[in-house]
């Protein structure tokens, strides 16, 4: 077979190779370092360091193949954005697949939910695995949740263009205001958020009681919204004050790491507070924490503290996306149930860890109603939409409309494949939903105590498309299969 001349590779492969292959590279290297604490910790590091030589060698061959300067035309970024979040994770089922004991496929799975942050698992016995996989498992959580914003920018930043638009690529579509001049410089400044956060979580964990090695786990799952946590019984296992530190966590994991950004190193509080999505993000949680609590107090379900706790611990997992539990919420009666899985439908804030529809969209679509009513009324009216006291673009808003049609769809095509493939209408819905929201629990066997263990391969490989197409918010693998993308990539 003839080597592929650099010369006749096409600009924008020639990118997506390099970075793939620096992203290989970096991963390998991290591999290395947990196969030298598996070693220290006596635990299994085949896997690992089979991974590492893995991620160094195709990184090296593909960088080799690829151009850093090469600039790719939007239909190629949109297309590197898509390959890259399946390929990295490919990668890192290795250590499930090899240290493990899982079948390549559940290992898939696993890292799929990992480094997409859906925190949906396959896991049945946790004591297959020693510390150094759980933390593997944590911190592939915590690569994903930061790295489709920072990656292009910080380990690739000669892609101008295609970093502009990785760093929108999990946000809304609405023109937003970037923090600095130069958009590496707002990724480093969400990176640094994003490290204090997971630091103080660790902190907060730890000294409420947490086990060191579960508290740094769960640090490193709570600001990326991940909530696969190394004990089987997630918060539920930990003391009353570790649960209302893992609501606080979670809430800022829900909010604009640029807002708090601004808050944390700026000392400005008001662009915080007047920030739209901001004030409705924080209404959805003191609202349905307190329909939530209301409803479990009054049913004698617990006390009014417990209520409180369950409640809003609950209410803002969901809502952000995160899939922590204080207590088995798939056994609580059908009306708070139903307050869960209306939120699963929302989402967290753009700009955050969070996955879901997300809070800004929801607005948009609001005003967008609201301002055609007004227009069947007044069919003359020149009716600008705003956002806060931003004017939001046409183009946005019909970005936003496709998306939210994309994410139906997908939700809905999810639940029929998985009610025929499972025979359980409950599971179906809530799976699916879970699963292109990036969520984690869902109700019943895959409820918050339980594991996606026991469904079929295929309905395994339908969660496993739904929660990377989720990851990406959808675009991006819908251009895949576009024969439109492919005619302009020759």
């Amino acid at each position: 077979m003839r080597p592929w001349p650099a010369s006749r590779a096409r600009p924008g492969f020639r990118s997506s190779l390099y970075l793939l292959g620096l992203t290989y590279q970096g991963m390998g290297v991290i591999l290395f370092l947990f196969a030298l604490l598996a070693l220290l910790l006596e635990e299994d590091a085949r896997g690992f360091a089979f991974g590492a030589l893995l991620g160094v060698g195709f990184g090296k061959v593909l960088q080799a193949l690829g151009h850093p300067q090469a600039q790719p035309r939007r239909a190629e970024v949109f297309a590197s954005v898509a390959l890259l979040w399946i390929l990295v994770p490919v990668l890192g089922a290795v250590p499930y697949w090899v240290s493990g004991g899982m079948g390549y496929l559940d290992a898939l799975f696993e890292s799929v939910s990992g480094f997409t942050t859906t925190g949906a698992t396959v896991l049945a016995d946790f004591g297959r695995f020693g510390q150094s996989l759980f933390l593997w498992r944590s911190l592939t959580q915590w690569m994903g949740g930061i790295g489709i914003v920072v990656l292009f920018l910080v380990i690739f930043p000669q892609l101008q263009v295609a970093g502009r638009q990785a760093f929108f690529a999990e946000s809304t579509g609405v023109e937003k205001e970037r923090l600095t001049p130069r958009l590496r410089h707002t990724a480093l400044a969400v990176l640094k958020v994003y490290l204090l956060l997971t630091i103080l979580a660790f902190l907060a964990y730890w000294g409420a009681g947490v086990p060191v090695h579960e508290a740094l786990s769960n640090a490193l799952t709570t600001i990326p919204a991940g909530g696969l946590s190394p004990n089987p019984q997630s918060f539920a296992a930990y003391a009353p004050l570790a649960q209302w530190a893992g609501v606080v966590f979670m809430f800022l994991a829900g909010v604009n790491f640029l807002l708090q950004y601004r808050l944390l190193f700026g000392r400005e509080v008001r662009p915080l507070w007047r920030d739209a999505e901001f004030r409705a993000y924080l209404g959805v949680v003191l609202l349905f924490g307190a329909l939530l609590t209301l409803y479990l107090y009054t049913h004698h379900m617990y006390g009014l503290e417990a209520s409180l706790r369950h409640a809003f611990f609950q209410v803002v997992s969901i809502l952000t996306t995160t899939g922590f539990a204080s207590v088995d919420f798939a056994q609580w009666a059908v009306p708070a149930q139903a307050l869960l899985v209306f939120l699963m439908f929302i989402g967290g804030s753009a700009g955050s860890g969070a996955g879901g529809i997300k809070v800004v969209r929801w607005l948009l679509l609001f005003g967008l109603l609201r301002r055609e009513v007004t227009r069947t009324l007044h069919p003359q009216a020149v009716l600008p939409l705003r956002l806060g006291e931003r004017v939001v673009s046409e183009e946005a808003l019909r970005q936003v409309a496709v998306f939210v049609f994309l994410y139906t769809v997908l939700f809905g095509l999810g639940t029929l494949a998985l009610a025929l493939l499972e025979g359980d209408f409950v599971v179906a819905f809530t799976a699916s939903a879970q699963a292109i929201g990036n969520i984690g629990p869902g109700l019943g066997p895959v409820g918050p105590m339980g594991s996606y263990a026991e469904l079929s391969p295929f309905s395994k490989l339908v969660l496993i498309f739904q929660m990377w197409a989720g990851r990406i918010e959808i675009l991006p693998v819908v251009l895949l299969f576009s024969p439109e993308l492919w005619r302009r990539l020759r």
